[in-house]
Formats: structure tokens, sequence, C-alpha cells
């Protein structure tokens, strides 16, 4: 019989998994950061932004499949980030906003403000919002400034009620306070920069545009793997918020995210498999020069990467969005999700997840049949 306990479990599982391909694609946002420095000419520059404009869709949506089943599943996360750290979530839904705009105007013609203009919404994009949605990820495991009103919960009808409340004026921008929140950010930021070399590699037929990308993998995989490995270790000697599964307590366990980990033994063992992809692909491409699939070992590796690190935020009696200015307002899988007919009725749509992801697969292959060329903008009727 499926439980609401497995339907709240089930769906942090949809949640993590959501997150690990939305960190996958954000290639496309680490490739706008490069366009200007792996690009020199502007017949180069075309190339790079047409390869990651017939991908910066998939981003899109994925980012707001991720944001809208976060909000069905779990709306007091909802409720208490987006309603609370919203500079935060504004500057990154703003800096995805410019993307969309410059993507489709920056070669329209009477395009008053020049292609320059856009681009450099682009590299905006490509900056910010990878950073930002890495800070953003890692105050799961550093915790956030806000209390919950437990009793205004179950008096939602009273219009001067209000479910939480951020308990600073930075509102979210107090994240960037925290060393370790940066660690993530730029570890989420060279990752992203990273995939994108891969992806170059991988998909254009441009001699020069591949050499530079090879190196661009090198010079981005490095950083990004110091500072992922600092996040990493300081999460996994720090303390994390256990909850108590009887009492519903939330208190602070020393050691908490290692011990997820060891008491989740096929969490870990996924984890590392999808780091250890992540690396075959970067040193696979940088180290030998015949080698052009390791993005999609570093692809495979990421998504199975975050997803094990999202499930060790939540799962084992582990507060996923905890607050240190309140303790026992952090939010957990089972008292922040919807309700049981709801998650139900969810799930049975989620059915369908692997019809679409089908889908998507087949039209990625459909559209990227051969690697792209200078002629072939010449030959597209949407070129961007």
């Amino acid at each position: 019989m499926i439980t609401y306990e497995f339907l709240q479990n089930y769906w942090w599982f949809i949640i993590s998994l959501l997150g690990g391909l939305l960190v996958f694609l954000l290639f496309v946002q680490g490739g706008q950061s490069m366009i200007n420095s792996i690009s020199k000419t502007e017949d180069e520059k075309k190339l790079v932004i047409n390869a990651l404009g017939r991908k910066w869709e998939y981003t899109f949506t994925t980012l707001v499949t991720f944001g809208g089943a976060f909000f069905a599943s779990f709306p007091l996360f909802y409720a208490t980030s987006f309603g609370g750290a919203y500079w935060v979530w504004m500057l990154l839904l703003f800096s995805f906003v410019v993307q969309a705009v410059s993507y489709e105007f920056q070669s329209k013609p009477g395009n008053v403000f020049g292609p320059k203009t856009y681009r450099a919404f682009l590299f905006f994009n490509g900056i910010v919002g990878t950073f930002v949605l890495g800070v953003a990820v890692a105050t799961f495991f550093t915790g956030s400034e806000f209390t919950i009103n437990k009793v205004n919960l179950v008096n939602l009808g009273a219009s001067t009620n209000v479910m939480s409340g951020w308990d600073n004026s930075l509102h979210g921008l107090e994240a960037l306070g925290n060393p370790r929140n940066w660690c993530l950010g730029l570890a989420v930021l060279f990752l992203a920069r990273t995939l994108a070399s891969l992806f170059f590699v991988n998909r254009l037929d441009h001699d020069v545009l591949h050499e530079r990308s090879r190196r661009y993998t090198l010079y981005n995989g490095i950083p990004f793997v110091v500072f992922f490995l600092a996040f990493l270790i300081w999460t996994l000697v720090s303390d994390g918020y256990a909850v108590d599964p009887d009492t519903k307590i939330v208190s602070m366990e020393s050691y908490k995210y290692l011990n997820n980990f060891l008491q989740m033994p096929v969490v870990l063992i996924i984890f590392l498999i999808g780091v250890v992809a992540v690396l075959w692909g970067v040193l696979g491409t940088a180290l030998n020069k015949s080698f052009n699939k390791g993005i999609w070992f570093a692809g495979i590796g990421t998504v199975l990467t975050v997803t094990m690190l999202l499930l060790v935020a939540g799962y084992n009696n582990t507060a996923y969005y905890p607050s240190y200015t309140n303790l026992q307002s952090s939010l957990t899988v089972q008292n922040s999700s919807s309700s049981e007919f709801t998650l139900t009725a969810m799930s049975i749509v989620s059915l369908l997840v692997p019809f679409v992801l089908a889908y998507i697969v087949y039209a990625w292959r459909v559209l990227e049949k051969k690697k792209m060329k200078l002629e072939d903008l010449a030959e597209d009727g949407h070129a961007y």
C-alpha cells in the first residue's frame, strides 16, 4: 500500500532529479559566459551562440518545471523561500528572462541596441544565473534566517496572519555572507563552463574552437573541482540539522551529512559513480584529442551527483531547508509537503514523465544528427 510518507519521499526524489537535470543543462549558461573568451571572430561567436541557442529552451523549461514541482509538492518551502528570500529568486529569474529576450531579438531586423547588448545579457545570465542558483542550493545545508508561525498554519483564513517571516531585511542576500555558499556557487559556475566546453567539443565542426574548448575544459574543470571539494568537505565535517523521527524536534548533529551518506550506502555509491563520471569526461576530453564524448559522461555524472546530494539534504530525518535563527521552524520533507490527496494526484501525472523525457531525447537526436559548422548557419532559417 502506498503511504503518505512514501509519497513525500517520492516527490523529494523527483525534485532532486529535476535539480540534477537543471544543473546539467546549465551548460548553456556556462557557454554564454565564454562567448567572448572562447570565440574571437564574429563568425566564431555566431557559431557558438547558435549551438547554445538550440538548447536554451531546455534549461528554461526545466527551471520552470523544477519551480512548479516544488510549489505543488512542497508549498511551504515555496511560500517561505520565494516569499522571504525574494531578492535571490528575483535576481535569478531576471537573469533567465533577459536570456530569453536576448536569443530572440539579438539578430532581429531593426534591433536598435545591437548584438553586443544582448550578448552582454547572455553573459550576465551565464555568470549570475549559475552562481546564484548554487548559492541558493547551498542554503539547504547551511541554513537561512526565517521563522514559521505554526499557529497561523491552521488559521489561513485570517487576512492579517502570515505563515512565515524572514528574520532580516536582506531577504536572501545574507546568504552571500557565508563563504561555504560561495564555494558551491562558484563550483556550479565553473561546472557549467566545464560542461559547455565539453559540449562545444562534441557539437562543433570547427578546428580552432575545438582546440580552445579542450583547453577551457581544463581551465574551468580545475577550479570546479577545488570549489566543489571545498564545499563537500566543509559540509561533511560540519554540524547538520537533524530531525527526531518521533518528536519531530530539530537539533544540531555532528557530521550529520557524512552520517547520511554512510547510513544510505546506495546514495553514497551512486554519488561516487557520478563524481567519477564527471572527472572521466573532463580528463578524457582534456588529455585525449580523439575523445569527444566527454559531455555525456560528465552530464550523466552531474545528474547523479546533484540528485544524490539533494537526497542527502532531505532524507534520513534531515531538515532540507533549515533555519539557523529558529531551529524548530526548519522545513522537512514531512512538515512542508502538500496533502496526501494532492501528492497522490501528482504522482499519477508523474507517470507520464518517462514519455516526456523520451520525446526530449528523440528531439535532441533529430536536431543534432551532425556537428554544427559555419555553413549550416546560412541554411538555417532560424539562426540566432
